[in-house]
């Protein structure tokens, strides 16, 4: 038999890892259900061309194929690599049957064909929300979408969290207004701030034609932040000392529009989720099709880790215009890998018995099977020792299994059980006796989770 090669970027859970996993999407789950959102589920596949568009993504599509295909259609479709293709055709094929603004939530694999690094994969968990509208979208949603997200963040086993959120019409009426042309370019450079520092994005904002003045005027802008609305007036002085275009009654009144929206978010989110949001004008999000809002979040203490949970406002989720939105995104298998390495998070046991119940001779083994059954029709998990070895052997069975119970079944009644973790064993009834909540099912403990 040919040697087992491990394929790099396509992770396998232990069952115990898999158990932090499956909190964190039950959390977002109930969460994300509570606030209104419905699931979905799209296919796996989308038309290359559609997967592809204008964008640099067709380098990471993997291409599906049958092995002795012969050029039918089959060729012609892909893997999805994100969550928001998939959800803009879902859409636009059944917007007859939706109700808007449409809520959303969506939990699926995707797969993406780029270089496997520390927290980065080629197959992982995505979860998704957004709310699309018809034709407009209250300003207000932008604030809930962020809510939803911070309440679900707080549920889950990890340190607290920071939303630093901005504006993208803030900073267009900014850049507008230093006389930077490419807003589109230099919003995509200065998403780089923190990988290519300073002087890499003055490099690359020279390249694009932006004059030196204009570049430290957009470096100056990513500088300001604060909890509340108080990054207005850091803004409003530094348009006053670094404008230099002749007609800026456009971008100005765009920077209006945009201040008064950012100021709104960080009041209404804070007052949700006391201690969650930031105006962070250093915050851009490249992608070219937010024109709101945007949202970055990370981990206290852990900043190096990058951003966990990201989106923002959209005028147009589907091709040709039409359904503005706004969305979130956290890429759970990056969040699991992060939490595990760093041990910032772990579940108490792999495997969800909370009791093993002993087998005093195989003849009695049916005896030690109906036990396990009355626990189970009262929901407590269980399993029943895979041989009549001595006790001794059963209770390091049970302790190599992490299962936190014995169960010792007598001839004269229901027999004894055990907490192998004290040595504590006491009479017991099948019908009656129950583990500690705490032990009833695996449970996920964090270093410093809230």
């Amino acid at each position: 038999m040919a040697r087992v090669r491990p394929l790099s970027g396509f992770p396998e859970l232990t069952p115990r890892d898999r158990v932090v996993e499956a909190r964190i999407l039950s959390t977002l789950r109930e969460v994300f259900g509570l606030h209104g959102f419905g699931e979905i589920e799209t296919r796996a596949v989308e038309p290359i061309e559609r997967l592809a568009g204008d964008s640099e993504a067709s380098k990471e599509i993997y291409v599906l194929q049958r092995l002795n295909a012969d050029g039918d259609s089959d060729a012609k479709v892909g893997l999805h690599f994100d969550l928001t293709v998939p959800f803009a055709r879902y859409v636009e094929e059944n917007q007859g049957a939706l109700q808007f603004p449409f809520r959303r939530w969506q939990m699926q694999k995707v797969w993406r064909g780029e270089r496997p690094q520390e927290g980065r994969f080629r197959e992982f968990y995505q979860a998704d929300i957004d709310i699309v509208a018809r034709e407009t979208l209250p300003e207000h949603l932008e604030a809930e979408v962020a809510i939803v997200m911070a309440r679900a963040l707080r549920r889950l086993p990890i340190p607290s969290v920071t939303m630093h959120v901005n504006n993208r019409a803030l900073v267009e009426g900014f850049y507008r207004g230093v006389g930077i042309d490419d807003v589109a370019g230099a919003l995509r450079s200065v998403d780089k701030l923190d990988k290519i520092g300073p002087d890499g994005v003055r490099a690359e904002l020279a390249a694009q034609g932006v004059s030196e003045t204009a570049a430290d005027a957009a470096l100056e802008l990513a500088r300001i932040s604060s909890a509340d609305s108080s990054f207005a007036s850091a803004v409003e002085d530094l348009w006053e000392t670094t404008v230099k275009v002749d007609d800026v009654s456009g971008a100005q009144d765009q920077l209006a529009r945009g201040i008064a929206s950012l100021a709104t978010l960080v009041d209404t989110v804070n007052a949700a989720v006391p201690g969650t949001a930031v105006a962070d004008l250093r915050i851009a999000r490249g992608l070219d099709y937010y024109t709101g809002s945007v949202y970055e979040t990370f981990m206290d203490g852990h900043e190096a880790f990058g951003s966990i949970c990201s989106g923002g406002r959209y005028d147009s989720l589907v091709a040709g215009g039409g359904f503005p939105g706004v969305g979130m995104s956290i890429g759970v298998s990056r969040l699991v890998a992060l939490l595990l390495s760093a041990g910032l998070a772990s579940a108490t046991r792999g495997v969800p018995s909370a009791v093993l119940v002993a087998v005093t001779e195989e003849e009695s083994r049916r005896a030690s099977n109906a036990i396990a059954d009355r626990l189970r029709a009262r929901g407590i998990p269980c399993e029943v020792a895979p041989s009549a070895s001595k006790f001794g052997k059963q209770i390091q069975h049970a302790d190599r299994r992490g299962i936190p119970f014995v169960w010792f079944p007598a001839e004269d009644g229901d027999g004894q059980v055990k907490d192998i973790r004290s040595g504590d064993q006491v009479e017991a009834d099948a019908d009656i006796w129950a583990p500690p909540a705490g032990d009833l099912w695996p449970e996920v403990v964090g270093s410093d989770a809230h």
